[in-house]
């Protein structure tokens, strides 16, 4: 094999074209034993096309040897020609040795096309022949997972720990730990985590436990695996809103705030971060900073309804009615607007003293929150104020419906029903 091994040193030292000439040659003359080997060599450096030709010179001669046909495959799989490998795959027959392998084969080629059954079909097959090959376990369990079938999923993951935590570079617990998680069971998902991270500490495996120790409520420990994340990676983005939200759901509103500020650093397009940022100054009693937040976070986004609304509620409060207006006409702009805004637009007109815009959008408005009793307090003031009396009064109506106790709509109604009487 002096050949094969002159050709693997050639590359080796970067001699490429004298690679190649003697790869003409064995390609030519060699003997199949050369042929291959240096076709797996070749396949291992990257030299897909010539590999590929080696494989087909041999099955020439060999061409039922499903081994080849393997190779050939994995080779047309690598050089993007998913279509072709499929059609050598299914040249192996049932008896060969290589057939499970070729079932594993087809059914990942299946399962990139979405064809989920076909794959599944393929895997069984496999195992029917192969009951205790802990790989297509993990192929099924791998299927299982991108179907969303997280229970079963959890099932052929539990054959292979048994045996494997890694199978082809993948840590299992790790798959394990994401499939429990998914499926709602956040914290039984927890300790396969914590033998995850012990086997290989791996920054997407601690970014999900900490969103899983998240979402199962346990905050200081989310805070702690996010925080040894940032430390690792602090331009893993992702990691700043969930870590705010453990702060804050541990009430610690200033910690929150100041990771999503440096969270803005590192990705300063996303409406999110700022968006979050904005609500969290309002609960620290930033009203300037989060009216800061909330315009930048409109500014990349200028259909964020849920921004809008709450910088709208706070220029409300801020009695700042023109800029209502502006944030309301902005919305308008698309191509729906949310039913809320022609209410602030209504409340802001109606302090802006445009009485007749007022009328129009609670008009507007009526439609959407005619049931809702915090709109009909304040559309029936603003119509008595008008004096619309008659209109007052079959809104005050309404809200007693709803509350016939109250006795500041009683006497509203009342004094109402006397003056239009």
């Amino acid at each position: 094999m002096k050949s094969v091994n002159k050709i693997i040193t050639l590359l080796e030292n970067g001699q490429h074209e004298e690679a190649l000439n003697e790869y003409e040659q064995i390609l030519a003359t060699g003997s199949n034993e050369e042929r291959f080997l240096l076709g797996e060599e070749l396949f291992q450096y990257g030299f897909l096309e010539e590999a590929k030709n080696l494989f087909q010179c041999l099955l020439q001669v060999y061409p039922e040897e499903g081994e080849l046909l393997i190779l050939l495959a994995e080779t047309l799989i690598e050089l993007g020609k998913e279509e072709e490998a499929i059609l050598e795959l299914e040249k192996i027959r049932e008896m060969d040795p290589s057939y499970p392998e070729s079932m594993v084969l087809l059914a990942d080629l299946y399962q990139m096309e979405g064809l989920y059954e076909v794959s599944e079909q393929k895997l069984l097959k496999a195992k029917s022949l192969l009951p205790n090959e802990v790989i297509i376990d993990f192929a099924l369990g791998e299927l299982y997972a991108e179907e969303g079938k997280f229970v079963q999923a959890i099932k052929c993951y539990e054959h292979v720990l048994k045996t494997e935590d890694e199978i082809a570079g993948v840590n299992v617990n790790q798959r394990m730990a994401d499939a429990i998680s998914a499926g709602g069971a956040f914290e039984e998902a927890l300790p396969f985590y914590e033998k995850a991270l012990s086997n290989k500490l791996e920054i997407n495996t601690l970014f999900n436990y900490g969103f899983t120790a998240l979402q199962a409520g346990y905050n200081l420990k989310a805070i702690e695996k996010f925080l040894e994340l940032k430390e690792m990676d602090p331009e893993y983005y992702s990691l700043y809103i969930h870590l705010a939200r453990a702060y804050e759901r541990e009430e610690d509103l200033e910690r929150g705030y100041q990771v999503l500020k440096e969270g803005i650093q590192f990705d300063e397009y996303n409406k999110d971060l700022f968006f979050y940022a904005g609500k969290l100054a309002l609960k620290l009693g930033n009203e300037e900073e989060a009216e800061k937040m909330f315009r930048e976070a409109l500014a990349l986004d200028p259909e964020l309804t849920e921004a809008a609304l709450t910088l709208n509620k706070l220029l409300l409060h801020q009695e700042k009615y023109e800029s209502v207006i502006e944030i309301v006409e902005i919305m308008e702009e698309g191509d729906e607007i949310e039913p809320r805004f022609h209410w602030d637009a209504a409340l802001a007109y109606q302090q802006l003293e445009e009485y007749s815009q007022a009328l129009n959008r609670y008009e507007s408005a009526y439609t959407f929150f005619k049931d809702t009793t915090d709109f009909l307090v304040d559309y029936g003031y603003f119509l008595m104020e008008e004096g619309k009396r008659e209109q007052a009064v079959e809104i005050f109506k309404e809200l007693l419906k709803n509350d016939p106790s109250n006795e500041e709509f009683q006497d509203v109604c009342q004094r109402l029903s006397d003056d239009v009487g």
